[in-house]
């Protein structure tokens, strides 16, 4: 039973991830904390994804805008660090209702306001999403829908936004693992199950790369906004 909620949820994980650009992790902690410590459950979906991640940031890398993305990922990191070593004083109920307040209602504004979408965030507004991000990438993982729409507000077609958005990921999963692995929150005993979900992603991440090869910008749009709606009613009622 432990096996299949690795593997499943890597599966669809990987396949989420390869559509709207982000949204696995968010998979992985509906399931594994059935079976591990939510600091732990966090760390291996980073681990699981990394091989998923990789391969979209290459199939992407000549949209990739190093300039568009280190500044984002510095403030991102700074604020993640900090909050890995949070999760043992915080409420983190408490914490997820929040997270899904606020997923919720971003997705009803991009849903309900025309082209809300289509401009670009000021500044201000944007660092928000960078240290909302960060915070809780630290505590669970979750990092992905805002930096999402941070990307998308930045980008003209799907591959410029899986570019820059798969390279940040990329350059967070390395980074954050490392933190947890000198943490000693992922040890040796999660190498079975790293490997066992590596092989599942991959095979998402191959399903996913067959249904959106054709897909524009236009069309994905709702899938992500979608996404982000329905990860914060889970976080709410969960």
């Amino acid at each position: 039973m432990d096996w299949l909620l690795i593997l499943i949820p890597a599966f669809f994980a990987a396949l989420v991830q390869g559509i709207t650009g982000f949204g696995s992790v968010i998979i992985m902690m509906i399931f594994f904390p059935a079976i591990l410590p939510i600091a732990e459950a966090a760390g291996l979906g980073g681990v699981i994804m990394l091989s998923c991640t990789a391969s979209l940031a290459w199939r992407y890398r000549k949209d990739f805008h190093f300039k568009q993305v280190i500044g984002p990922f510095l403030f991102y990191a700074t604020v993640a660090t900090w909050s890995v070593h949070l999760g043992k004083l915080l409420d983190t109920h408490v914490l997820r209702l929040m997270l899904g307040v606020l997923l919720v209602a971003l997705a009803l504004y991009f849903i309900l306001a025309k082209n809300a979408g289509d401009r670009r965030y000021p500044w201000y507004i944007a660092v928000g999403f960078m240290v909302i991000s960060g915070f809780f990438n630290g505590l669970f993982g979750i990092g992905g829908p805002l930096m999402a729409l941070y990307f998308l507000s930045l980008s003209t077609s799907v591959p410029t936004y899986m570019g820059n958005l798969q390279g940040f990921f990329l350059m967070d999963t390395v980074y954050i693992t490392s933190v947890r692995v000198a943490s000693g929150i992922i040890t040796a005993s999660a190498i079975p199950y790293i490997i066992g979900g590596i092989i599942a992603a991959t095979l998402g991440t191959l399903v996913a790369s067959r249904l959106s090869a054709k897909w524009s910008l236009a069309q994905i749009k709702p899938l992500i906004y979608g996404f982000i709606g329905l990860s914060g009613l889970y976080y709410l009622f969960f």
